[in-house]
């Protein structure tokens, strides 16, 4: 029976099937999905019309998580987690903060902008290791 260790981190990594393209499908509908989520909040259009584009968000962001985390559970220690990790700590504070929600929807992708257009060198950097992960 495999352990944890093995499970979280195989050797070698998992490849999963058509990894590319659900990530570029997936990315492509959470740009959609949040850029329209933004710009509603942002022109005041009800907030209950919006429920359908905020899980859409939700689940193509987490369908990414899992495209990122499928290989290895290395993802989860990186600095770019830690921008998601961050994306999400924001968007938990809409609810707090309402008044303020097209500011906190800004500052996500500002975060989401940054995190993904730092170089491979940042992005890639384990916390847990202390070095860059490289295939």
């Amino acid at each position: 029976m495999a352990s944890l260790r093995d499970m979280l981190l195989p050797q070698p990594r998992r490849r999963l099937p058509h990894g590319r393209l659900v990530n570029i499908t997936a990315r492509t509908v959470h740009l959609a999905a949040t850029g329209t989520l933004l710009g509603a909040h942002a022109f005041g259009v009800d907030s209950a019309a919006l429920v359908p584009l905020l899980w859409t968000s939700i689940v193509t962001g987490a369908v990414m998580i899992g495209v990122e985390v499928y290989p290895s559970a290395h993802w989860m220690h990186q600095v770019c987690a830690v921008f998601v990790y961050t994306k999400l700590t924001v968007l938990s504070l809409i609810p707090l903060f309402w008044e303020h929600r097209v500011t906190l929807l800004f500052l996500v992708v500002a975060l989401a902008s940054v995190g993904s257009h730092a170089p491979r060198r940042i992005r890639h950097y384990s916390l847990w290791y202390r070095r860059v992960m490289v295939d």
